[in-house]
Order: structure tokens, then sequence, then C-alpha cells
């Protein structure tokens, strides 16, 4: 319907409505392609989609060099131009809303995609598509000749694998420690290969005659793999070939060593991360240095829950607040249910002490939590003082408005639709807060989380309309 107050022409309107259309979709693609691994519903399914695919490629690349399946090569070259053209548009595509990364919206477009292209997962990307842009362009190309390039796409998987990206690294952070370990393995190659061509020269000239012969037996004794082709015969080439033998298991468990230790390490630190940063949103402890966030991270407790699992009920004593680490919970008061996936936290105002639940919190799915008990952090506010200051100085501004350990203003805004911020707004004692900081206390709204549904349509909607009216000139109604 038209609005009469709207002074622009019906050609501008309809020119106003595709462009919030186009920036609707730049931003869903991006959701999809990118915040999969950051737990949007939509995203995972792509991922999924995705990883398929490969392994599906790779597949491919094994059953064609099977005799026996070469009358089913036209349906291998079909799905190898249908794998082809998925990744072609995944890039494209990736590519496209590449100027919305976080990291690169203060670059042009055109500098952003530039910067995006060479990293080194789109880097992968282009390999990946390759085979199918060097078939199209040379007819006569064989998809068989392209092996090795469509075995390349068996790396995109590491775009899907927090584990391997981990990894990677790890290896990458310890290349110095490792790449020691490895001239010293040379070192010991060069002199177990020259101590058995000096004794064993004369007795065996053709296997050990020269020292590059001789390191042959050498790398296959220090690896402890022992082929058996070349062995020493004499009683000082023996005696040799023994030390080396124990010499070998003690040099390779360096290396190993090196990146499983730098690997854990990578986990642990990465896990850590996760579970500050979630500490870190909290409204109590928004205020506390990074350190002291640290400590409380330090208190959490992990509790698995299956589906169906009553996590909280309403009346009981509140005790405890809980982060969702994986899985989905419902909370239920009255009529009102709302649903908080991973990364949401409730119970925050149970850590004041002398609360009751004033919900009833239901797992819908396998959850893993993470769990902050109230004496625990009470331990910890005795040893550290600071802490304790900082915390109570946001407890006090809170002690007088919450009986439970959920805000009864944010149910009932909840029920309605209403965001906690507008209800924060509301309230003098956080009339300080804007709607970009203010935190709901229970659902953790205003995390930074993938956004789905109706909901980011909705603040897709609002952004499109600002930027309308700044492309416009109309000044901002709001």
């Amino acid at each position: 319907m038209t609005d009469p107050a709207d002074p622009r022409a019906p050609g501008e309107r309809q020119a106003g409505t595709g462009h919030r259309r186009f920036i609707r979709l730049r931003k869903r693609l991006y959701r999809w392609l990118e915040l999969g691994s950051a737990g949007d519903p939509e995203g995972r399914w792509v991922d999924r989609i995705l990883i398929l695919l490969v392994l599906l490629a790779v597949l491919l690349v094994a059953l064609e060099t099977v005799p026996s399946f070469s009358e089913w090569d036209g349906v291998f070259d079909l799905c190898e131009i249908v794998i082809g053209a998925t990744f072609l548009i995944e890039y494209v595509a990736r590519l496209w809303v590449a100027d919305l990364h976080p990291p690169l919206r203060r670059y042009s477009k055109a500098g952003a995609r530039l910067r995006y292209a060479l990293q080194p997962s789109a880097i992968i990307d282009l390999l990946a598509v390759m085979p199918f842009l060097l078939a199209l362009t040379f007819t006569a190309a064989d998809f068989k000749i392209l092996v090795f390039l469509r075995l390349a796409r068996f790396f995109k998987l590491a775009r899907y694998s927090p584990a391997l990206r981990s990894l990677t690294n790890a290896v990458f952070a310890e290349r110095h420690a490792i790449g020691a370990s490895l001239i010293i393995i040379f070192g010991v190659v060069m002199l177990a290969a020259t101590g058995m061509y000096i004794v064993e020269r004369e007795v065996q000239p053709e296997a050990l005659g020269t020292i590059p012969a001789a390191m042959w037996w050498a790398l296959t004794t220090v690896t402890t793999v022992g082929y058996g082709d070349v062995v020493p015969v004499t009683p000082s080439g023996k005696l040799i070939g023994g030390l080396v033998m124990l010499l070998g298991y003690g040099l390779f468990a360096l290396p190993v060593g090196i990146v499983a230790t730098a690997f854990a390490r990578e986990i642990h630190s990465r896990d850590f991360a996760v579970t500050w940063g979630m500490v870190a949103r909290v409204p109590l402890f928004q205020d506390l240095k990074a350190a002291e966030i640290a400590e409380i991270a330090k208190l959490l407790r992990a509790q698995s829950v299956s589906s169906g699992d009553v996590v909280t009920r309403k009346g009981d004593p509140a005790s405890s607040m809980y982060f969702i680490a994986s899985g989905a919970v419902e909370a239920s008061f009255g009529d009102t249910r709302l649903r908080l996936e991973e990364g949401a936290f409730f119970g925050e105002l149970a850590i004041l002490g002398d609360r009751r639940r004033t919900a009833t919190v239901t797992a819908i799915a396998d959850a893993q939590l993470l769990v902050l008990d109230t004496h625990d952090l009470h331990a910890l506010m005795r040893r550290k003082p600071a802490v304790a200051r900082n915390i109570l100085e946001e407890v006090s501004r809170r002690q007088e408005m919450f009986d439970g350990d959920l805000s009864e203003e944010e149910v009932a805004a909840a029920a309605e639709g209403e965001t906690a911020v507008d209800v924060a707004l509301r309230e003098s004692a956080f009339a300080d807060l804007t709607a970009a900081n203010a935190p709901d206390l229970f659902t953790g709204a205003g995390i930074d989380l993938p956004e789905t549904g109706s909901q980011d349509e909705s603040d897709d909607d609002e952004t499109e309309t600002a930027e309308d009216d700044d492309a416009s000139g109309r000044p901002d109604r709001s």
C-alpha cells in the first residue's frame, strides 16, 4: 500500500524496495556461507551439503581409476560437472559477500574482495573450481588429467573443521622447533650413512658403496621402517645399525611430541577463549578486567543434560547460573516459552543469592552446559577484593529490582515480543544504557550471535531503510 506522505515518486519507491531486497539477499548469503560454524541453523545445512560434495568429489577421483567402473564414466562426468558448478557458485558468492566480514568492512568492496581472495581458504576454494574452469576452457581436457587439482578439494574441509584449523595453527606456531628437530634427524641420517659407507663399502659396493646410496639404508633405519633390501653384514655394520635403530625411536618422537603438545595447547586456548567470551557478555561481569573474567571462567564446571531433562524448576532455590556451550533448552513460565541455544545464558541473578527460580528450564536437545555456582563465585570474591568490589557495585544497582533469578519485566517483555533493551530503557536505573550495549539479563540478547527468522528480516529492513534515507538525501526520521 502506497504511503501518501512519502514524497518519492512510485519509481523511486520501487527502486528502494528492490535495493532493500538486494541488501537482504547479500546478508542472507553471508549468513548461510560464513556463519554455519557459529551456530546459524541454515548455515549449518549449507556447510553439511558442501562437506558432502567435497567427500563425493574425492570419492569420484578414486572410483574413476577402477577399470570395472569404466562403464560409469558418463555418470562420473555428470557428477563432476554438478560438483564443479556448485563450487564455482559458492566461490563467486563468497567473493560477493566478502565486504560483509567484520575485519574487511573498513575497505571498499573491491579492496575487501581482493583481500579475501588472497586468504588461504579462498585460494583453496579457487583451486577447487580450477578443474571445472579448465574443462570448460579447453574442451579436450579430461577430468582424469586434473586429478591433483581435484584432490585439492579435500583441503576445503579445513574451513568446516575447527580441529583441522587448530592443528594447522599448532604446526605453524611450532614451525621453528619442528624445523630444528628435522635438522637433527637429517644430521643423524648423514652420520649413519657415512659410518655404514666406511665399514661396508668393500663388502657391499653396490648397495653401500657411496654415501648417497647408504643414505637410503640410514633413512629406512632411522624411521624404523627397515625394508630389509639393504642390511649390514659385518660386525661393525651391525653395531652401527643397532645404534641407529635405537636412535630412531627417540628422534622421531621429537616432532611428534612438539606437535601433540602444541595441538593440545591450541585446543585448550580455543576452548578457554570461547568460555571467556561467554562470561564477558554477562552484564554483572562486563566491567571486570580481562584477568578477572579469566578467574571467573576457571570456576565453571561442565554439566551434560539429555533431551527432556529438567535443568531448573520454578520455585526451587537458585544457586547457580548456566551458559549453553552446545545444544538447546526451553524456558517456560506460564504460557510463555523461550528457546535458548548455544551461546546464551540464563539464571544470572541467581548468583546474587537468596533467589528462587522464576522459570522451569528443560533441555529440548542434548546439551553441554557450563555452570557457575554461587559459593564458588563468593569464594573468589573473598580472595579477590577488586573483583568483589566491581561485582557488588553492579549488584547494588540490581538488588532491589528483581526478586527471582529472572526479571519479571523481561518475562513479560518476552511474552509480548518486547526486547529486554526496551525494558531497560524504561527503567530509570538503566537509563544510561543504549540499544547498542544493553544485554538481556536472561537470554543474553545483544550477544553477537547469528540472527535468524523474522527478527533478522526486521533488523535488515531497519538498516536498509536508513540506508535508503541516506541515499535519497532525506533526513533520518528517527
